[in-house]
């Protein structure tokens, strides 16, 4: 089965860090992955997203017009490619950000303060590690262990990020169980 899993948000947001490390626990499963990254030539501050694509088969062809899952990390983002998402996706909305939803009664939508949740951990630079969280345990796409070990791969050589990236991970399972 194929999933395309789109990713969005600023520049700055970690939105290209989030879908690599979606598309490596996908790997871990066997899977196979397209990522495909897309920013603004001002990076930081601007217009950033990746659209990941995995399946167990061969992927035809990795663009996609309608993804069936979007984690939207600002407004823009979620105005922008909402309406583009298949019925019956998650739409998951960084509400920290983001005043207004998805305003789509045919999509799973979940609410996920990132940044205030990533503030109570004490750095607003893992919101985008708890919108991954919430995504995952939501969607279930990829295991959730194989995702912890993706984050602590994919911080291994900055060893001392591991634990709040861990942490924030699991805020963001803590979201998506209890909404």
């Amino acid at each position: 089965m194929q999933s395309e899993v789109m990713f969005a948000g600023f520049g700055g947001q970690g939105i290209l860090l989030i879908g690599d490390i979606f598309a490596h626990a996908a790997m871990e499963e066997g899977r196979e992955v397209a990522w495909i990254p897309s920013y603004g030539p001002e990076m930081r501050g601007g217009t950033a997203y990746c659209l990941v694509v995995t399946s167990d088969r061969p992927i035809g062809s990795p663009i996609i017009r309608n993804p069936m899952h979007l984690v939207a990390m600002n407004r823009p983002s979620l105005e922008k490619f909402a309406p583009m998402v298949k019925t019956n996706g998650v739409v998951v909305v960084n509400s920290s950000l983001i005043p207004i939803r998805a305003d789509r009664s045919d999509v799973d939508e979940l609410l996920v303060p990132a940044n205030d949740i990533a503030k109570d951990l004490g750095t607003t630079k893992v919101a985008n590690i708890v919108a991954l969280g919430a995504f995952v345990a939501r969607s279930k796409i990829v295991g959730f262990d194989i995702l912890r070990q993706c984050v602590k791969a994919m911080f291994a050589a900055k060893e001392k990020l591991i634990p709040i990236n861990l942490e924030a991970l699991e805020q963001g399972k803590k979201v998506a169980e209890e909404a």
